[in-house]
């Protein structure tokens, strides 16, 4: 009997102690703390983007490819990212992690892109940071309900220029 409650105990301590990282992290991107995101990009970056990238862009896949290159080395990039269609026919990128990441910054400062959505490769250009609250309408109820958990209050939208058929021949593959 003794034993059974000392397992009781130490579950008891480790679902407190997840708990308590679990609002630690919600917390943790609610206010875009460093602290937080840090750590979570690193891992993004090193692990999941590389997972993701083996079927974003394709189609019924969850994420798309932004390619793009970077502001100062000219270094072409691909990143995967969530992406809705607007209303107005445009793309939409929610960011979750704000105006920081490196990706978007890349994209403002060279004004243009290359989306892989859905096995077709948009040319996109005229991006712009928009308050999501002005675009929610486009996004999933349970993308809404993700923004408000977390405090997502900008995303990108996106003009597309063209549809660009040797990317996207190259999309399919």
């Amino acid at each position: 009997m003794a034993m059974v409650g000392q397992v009781l105990m130490v579950a008891g301590v480790v679902g407190l102690c997840l708990g308590v990282i679990a609002v630690a992290f919600v917390l943790g991107m609610r206010t875009k703390s460093r602290l937080v995101q840090g750590p979570l990009v690193w891992l993004q970056r090193r692990f999941l983007n590389r997972q993701q990238m083996r079927s974003a862009g394709r189609p019924g896949a969850y994420a798309s490819v932004i390619r793009h290159r970077g502001r100062r080395s000219g270094r072409a990039y691909e990143t995967p990212v969530g992406v809705t269609r607007a209303m107005d026919g445009g793309l939409l990128i929610a960011l979750p992690y704000g105006p920081r990441t490196q990706w978007l910054r890349n994209v403002l400062a060279t004004g243009s892109a290359t989306i892989v959505h859905e096995g077709h490769a948009y040319k996109v250009d005229r991006p712009e940071v928009v308050r999501i609250e002005d675009v929610t309408t486009s996004f999933s109820s349970s993308d809404q309900r993700s923004f408000r958990l977390f405090a997502v209050d900008e995303g990108l939208k996106l003009r597309i220029a063209s549809l660009d058929s040797e990317e996207a021949s190259l999309a399919a593959a």
